[in-house]
């Protein structure tokens, strides 16, 4: 008979796994506990819920929401998952910055946007732009030819304005 704790945490698990755009499984073993204070907070910056679970609730979770996929390798070891509702490549830049410092966490694999990713592509994901830093890009793409297009139609005017101040002041 499963205890109480164990049906509330998978049903959390389920929760989270149903609402969230990115899954990180990571390898927390060898952490102490300052630097996973430290960690749970620059998770807590970047809104990434981090929690440590055992791999069979995980599993449970995953089955109930239909996620396969799931191999032995995902689930060997300490599991903590990373988990981002808004910007899926939070937790990939959050892991990549503390990773600087610390040997840990490793990520094991990735579940994102539904899609399984082996846990080296988070380097590439760290490494992409987050959705303001693309929308930021896509504005100044879409502005450059507005001004373009502006100061184009603008210059013949500019030109007549100098002939006739010239004309002017030749006359005067």
């Amino acid at each position: 008979m499963p205890n109480s704790k164990n049906i509330e945490q998978v049903k959390e698990l389920s929760d989270s796994f149903s609402r969230a755009k990115a899954v990180y499984f990571t390898e927390y073993h060898g952490l102490n506990v300052g630097d996973m204070t430290k960690l749970r907070s620059e998770f807590f910056k970047a809104d990434v819920e981090y929690k440590v679970a055992k791999n069979t609730l995980i599993k449970l979770a995953a089955e109930e929401n239909k996620i396969s996929g799931l191999d032995g390798q995902l689930l060997k070891g300490s599991t903590a998952l990373a988990i981002a509702y808004d910007e899926p490549v939070s937790p990939a830049k959050v892991i990549k910055k503390f990773t600087k410092d610390n040997d840990l966490p490793s990520v094991k694999g990735i579940l994102f946007e539904g899609q399984f990713l082996p846990g080296e592509e988070f380097k590439k994901l760290a490494n992409l732009p987050s959705k303001e830093e693309s929308l930021t890009i896509l504005i100044a793409m879409l502005n450059s030819p507005m001004q373009k297009l502006a100061s184009t139609l603008n210059a013949p005017l500019q030109s007549l304005a100098g002939v006739l101040n010239s004309l002017k002041e030749k006359k005067s």
